[in-house]
């Protein structure tokens, strides 16, 4: 956020904190999306995004008084939305494995922006681990760097870089395995 949006963000909170129903609603309107985007990348699913986002922003409404700062409602709401996830995917049925056999045959002239690929990318991250999962979600749908991820899940930065690499080295290989049977 730039300087001004900053300032704009700090006085909504200091309304909030108020007790004013206005700022709050701005607060919210201003984080809905990255709040939804994160749960609906986690839980692919958009009902249970949905559920899990607006229970985000209840307890935001009841802890707004701790809210220090722009920057630390950023991390509180998407610390908060990751374990939320947590919360709901284990509550939800678990998904089958995937595997080379569930995903289907592509076409050899198939280029990166392709969406079939796509979506078999966001079939193989959704197997991962939620853990590492969600490291991959922060760290490729939302553009955070590492530091940044380990002060969101509060966790050491070489877990980090250890569940990131792990869980490339994953995706690295199931991909690899796929291209090379469609080649064959």
């Amino acid at each position: 956020m730039d300087n001004a949006a900053v300032q704009s963000m700090e006085q909504a909170l200091a309304r909030s904190a108020k007790g004013e129903a206005a700022a709050f609603e701005e607060i919210m309107q201003r984080h809905q999306s990255m709040v939804y985007s994160l749960c609906y990348h986690f839980l692919h699913d958009s009902y249970s995004a949905e559920e899990a986002a607006q229970d985000v922003f209840v307890r935001l409404y009841k802890n707004m008084s701790s809210i220090r700062s722009a920057s630390h409602l950023v991390r509180w709401l998407r610390k908060v939305a990751y374990h939320r996830c947590i919360d709901e995917a284990r509550r939800m049925p678990a998904l089958p494995p995937v595997t080379l056999e569930n995903l289907e045959a592509c076409p050899a002239d198939n280029h990166p922006a392709d969406p079939w690929l796509s979506q078999r990318l966001q079939l193989l991250v959704a197997s991962l681990p939620e853990d590492s999962r969600m490291v991959v979600i922060l760290r490729f749908q939302e553009d955070l760097d590492l530091p940044e991820i380990a002060e969101t899940l509060e966790i050491p930065l070489n877990t980090v870089k250890s569940r990131l690499q792990r869980s490339l080295d994953i995706l690295r290989e199931k991909l690899g395995r796929y291209a090379g049977e469609v080649r064959k």
